[in-house]
Order: structure tokens, then sequence, then C-alpha cells
């Protein structure tokens, strides 16, 4: 068989198995498309097995892609889980919310403290197992969260202009 007509035969029947449906499909069913469309007998040994060799190496394809894709998405659920966990809010000891760790000592967190809500960043230090408060650091309404939150930009502003400079 020249190449020509192996090439014709082989676009064939991987465009034939491109359209199927591969659980409805046979090998016997695409040879015989493909010999329809293509106007030629496949049912000779050599014809047979050039159009068997390109559904096995179809297939093969197929399903190293699959198990490529469920591994992906296996991954995907591993980091979905991963972040939710990181995610999931903490609390200290007092039941206030940890909004972020800064560092190992320092860290923001939301309290309430007399009917009102501060945010609170403060250092913090362990004594018998327990994370507790020291004097440094500060908590601020939601009126001076709110005033410092809008100046950030400046603030960030004022931190670049003395890292350039210096």
């Amino acid at each position: 068989m020249d190449s020509e007509t192996s090439n014709k035969i082989e676009e064939t029947v991987l465009e034939l198995l491109k359209s199927s449906n591969l659980d409805e499909v046979s090998e016997l069913k695409i040879r015989k498309m493909a010999s329809e469309k293509l106007g030629l007998d496949l049912s000779d040994s050599t014809r047979k097995k050039l159009v068997r060799q390109v559904v096995e190496k179809f297939l093969a394809e197929e399903q190293a892609k699959s198990e490529a894709n469920a591994e992906e998405e296996e991954e995907e659920e591993e980091e979905e889980e991963e972040e939710e966990e990181e995610g999931a809010p903490e609390y200290d000891d007092d039941g206030n919310l940890i909004v972020c760790r800064l560092s190992h000592k320092r860290r923001v967190t939301i309290t309430d403290f007399r009917g009102k809500t501060l945010v609170s960043i403060r250092e913090y230090y362990n004594k018998d197992g327990k994370e507790l408060p020291t004097a440094k650091g500060i908590s601020l309404t939601a009126e001076q969260w709110a005033t410092f939150k809008k100046n950030i930009p400046g603030i960030e502003k004022a931190i670049k202009k003395l890292e350039s400079s210096s």
C-alpha cells in the first residue's frame, strides 16, 4: 500500500474517531465508515491492520488524556480543600476572630469590647500554653479603622518615597 493511501486512511479513521461516540462505535464500524467515505475496500489484512493500529493509538492517547485530566482534577480538588482549610476562620482563646498573623508574635484580631467592635493589631506572648495579649499594640474603632483604611494609599506612597531615597 502506498504512503498516500495509508495517510488518507489514517486521516479518515482519526476524523471518524474524533466525531464518534466511542462508547457506541467499534473498530469494525469505523473501518466500514472509512471504507464508504474513501471508496476503498479496507477489509484486506494490511488495511485492517492499519485501521486497528490507528484506532489503538487514538484510544491510548485518549486514555492518557483522560488520566491526565483526572490527575489534574484530583490535584485541583486537593488544592481547593487546602484553601478551604486555610480559609477557615481562626479564633483565639477568648473567641475573637484572628484576621491574620503578621508574625509569630503579632496578629490582627476583631474583638468586641463593651459593645464596640475593635480592630486590634497587637503583640502576644505565651504563658502556660495560652497566647495572651501584651500592652504593645493598638485597637481601632470601626470609625478609626475606616479612616486608616482610606489613608492606606498615602501611607504606601510615603513608604515608597522613603525607600527610594535611601
